[in-house]
């Protein structure tokens, strides 16, 4: 079974986190949340994005981003409107991180000045604010499916009520 991790470094928003839970969810990835975050876990609102996904998710906490790079070796693919490659160029590999930063900080700039062959985009207009958060996960996460073929994902559904012609 091929794995995929999802990275968010100082979360601040918990609807946000809710549905990067809940992509996570269906599709298997792992999430890992980097602290310190912008709310608590027990939060609300990123319950109720989320909660009926929360008991599937492999999710890890840690304290700070370096807690986080001292406990994984990567790939690490660092999410950024600053970043030099399109999300499509590069290749995901099993185990790969993808790791995507605050919502209105994004991920430190001397971490990407130090891994500019890892930093990637998602294009958009030019002068565009970014997109939100949990929309870039999902558009990072199902790159990396897409090029795994979706293995392990159901790719076809079914009609309740009507046969398929």
């Amino acid at each position: 079974m091929s794995v995929l991790n999802i990275v968010l470094v100082e979360p601040q928003i918990p609807q946000n986190t809710g549905n990067v839970a809940r992509t996570c969810a269906v599709t298997g990835a792992r999430l890992h949340l980097v602290g310190p975050m912008g709310f608590r876990i027990d939060d609300k609102k990123l319950k109720r994005a989320g909660l009926d996904y929360w008991g599937q998710l492999d999710i890890t906490y840690y304290q700070s981003l370096s807690e986080f790079m001292e406990a994984n070796s990567g790939p690490f693919f660092y999410f950024s409107s600053k970043g030099t490659h399109r999300h499509t160029d590069l290749v995901y590999p099993d185990g790969a991180y993808l790791v995507f930063g605050r919502e209105d900080a994004g991920l430190p700039e001397e971490l990407l000045a130090a891994t500019p062959d890892s930093c990637v985009r998602i294009p958009m207009r030019r002068g565009e604010r970014c997109l939100n958060l949990s929309n870039s996960v999902a558009i990072g996460v199902y790159e990396a499916l897409r090029q795994w073929n979706f293995a392990d994902l159901e790719t076809q559904g079914q009609l309740t009520k009507f046969k398929w012609k």
